[in-house]
């Protein structure tokens, strides 16, 4: 034992501080040496796909709002059409309307002459009558109105309607006046003339009235109704007295233009149903 070779440990420096663990791995110091541009960028965290049903549910639902939409103005406006045409049947069948009618019962002419100018001047008096048969409406001729007399498609003269109010199933008597001039008058004189030696002379009377309509407590304007009456009358002398050999008035019609509601019960209903159908509109809005 004794020629064994003594060990030789190395000596401990107690004072000295314990080791410490690096700071950073080898491979991020080595790319720090590189460069401190690389320690900086960072790969960019991945995407988040989303399932296809999620990403078309936005659109879908967009759609399906707007069919609602498109489906509630539909409807309103078919239930606004059918509160229109029961209101308009109830009102049909509550007044029965009637256009009325005329007839002609005498023409004369003052005076039928040519002018200096060759122009033809007449002045006729005619005197028709108006009958309104409805039972509750009556009607309100308004200013405006003419009767005028034609021969083939030339006016021979115009007069005014007077303003007046007929009522319930009332006859009217009217004595109008009517004066004209038209060109050409030497080729309708003779015109005339030829066609009174036959003494059959085809004249055309027409009536335009702009009417106001009453319906119970209701007045409604800007209607106008046309009427023809086809004469046939043996001379158109101013001396002697003219005879209506026939007499056709077909059954006058109704022209409505601007139509506008005048009365105030009237515009209180429609605006009423205004209010309602905006109430409906908002509520739509809120809810969906």
């Amino acid at each position: 034992m004794m020629g064994d070779k003594p060990k030789i440990h190395p000596a401990v420096d107690v004072e000295a501080p314990p080791p410490t663990a690096p700071l950073m791995s080898r491979g991020l110091a080595a790319s720090e040496k590189g460069g401190s541009s690389q320690s900086q960028q960072q790969p960019p965290p991945p995407l988040r796909t989303m399932p296809a049903a999620m990403q078309s549910s936005k659109p879908q639902k967009t759609r399906s709002c707007c069919c609602k939409c498109v489906c509630w103005t539909v409807g309103l406006l078919v239930l606004l059409l059918v509160i229109v045409g029961a209101t308009a049947g109830i009102l049909y069948l509550v007044f029965k309307p009637k256009i009325p009618n005329y007839s002609v019962d005498s023409l004369s002419i003052s005076d039928l002459r040519l002018n200096f100018d060759m122009s033809l001047y007449a002045k006729f008096d005619v005197k028709i009558t108006a009958n309104n048969p409805n039972k509750k409406i009556g009607i309100y001729y308004e200013k405006g109105g003419f009767l005028s007399v034609w021969y083939t498609n030339t006016k021979l003269c115009a007069g005014s309607i007077p303003k007046f109010y007929q009522g319930h199933q009332n006859i009217t008597k009217l004595d109008v006046s009517l004066t004209g001039q038209t060109q050409y008058g030497s080729t309708l004189l003779r015109a005339l003339q030829d066609q009174q030696q036959t003494g059959r002379i085809p004249l055309d009377l027409k009536v335009d009235a702009p009417v106001s309509i009453k319906l119970g407590r209701l007045k409604l304007r800007k209607v106008t109704i046309l009427g023809d009456c086809l004469l046939v009358v043996d001379s158109l002398s101013t001396s002697n007295l003219i005879s209506i050999k026939a007499s056709n008035c077909s059954n006058p019609s109704m022209k409505f233009r601007n139509y506008v509601p005048q009365d105030k019960d009237l515009q209180t209903l429609l605006r009423q149903c205004y209010q309602s159908l905006k109430i409906l509109w908002h509520q739509y809005l809120l809810h969906y």
